[in-house]
């Protein structure tokens, strides 16, 4: 029924079966995340920073130096993010709301949001990477 409503917006681009399969991913797919948003709502509180797990360190320096990149972390998330971009990341990162949903929260689409997400986290690369505390391969792609 929802493809019959849409057909004056094929546009002859494509084959039809493809325009119609990919029409019914993105249905099912907005739907699912509005159904999770429902039973879920994103938590718009201030982000917990002491919530972030503090891994098992090996060396006693490690958990020093953790808790500097983390007070790192938390001073470039402030000063140099966007709100946008910070609003993203809180949501994503530290409260664990999937893109879909905060697409829909926000009203935006899943790439704008991946994009924001994406410079982001660019930027707290570069900002801890100025502060003395670059991350490894294995780290940055975490």
């Amino acid at each position: 029924m929802k493809i019959l409503a849409r057909i004056d917006h094929f546009e002859g681009l494509s084959r039809f079966t493809t325009w119609a399969y990919k029409f019914v991913i993105f249905e099912v797919s907005s739907k699912v995340a509005r159904h999770a948003w429902h039973h879920h709502p994103p938590n718009a509180e201030e982000p917990t920073w002491e919530r972030l797990p503090d891994t098992m360190t090996p060396r006693p320096g490690d958990q020093a130096e953790r808790r500097e990149q983390l007070a790192a972390l938390v001073e470039a998330v402030e000063e140099d993010l966007t709100p946008r971009q910070r609003e993203v990341f809180v949501a994503i990162a530290l409260n664990d709301v999937s893109i879909d949903v905060l697409a829909l929260q926000l009203d935006s689409n899943r790439n704008a949001i991946y994009k924001n997400l994406f410079d982001a986290r660019r930027k707290l690369r570069a900002s801890l990477a100025a502060a003395g505390h670059p991350l490894s391969d294995e780290e940055a792609h975490a």
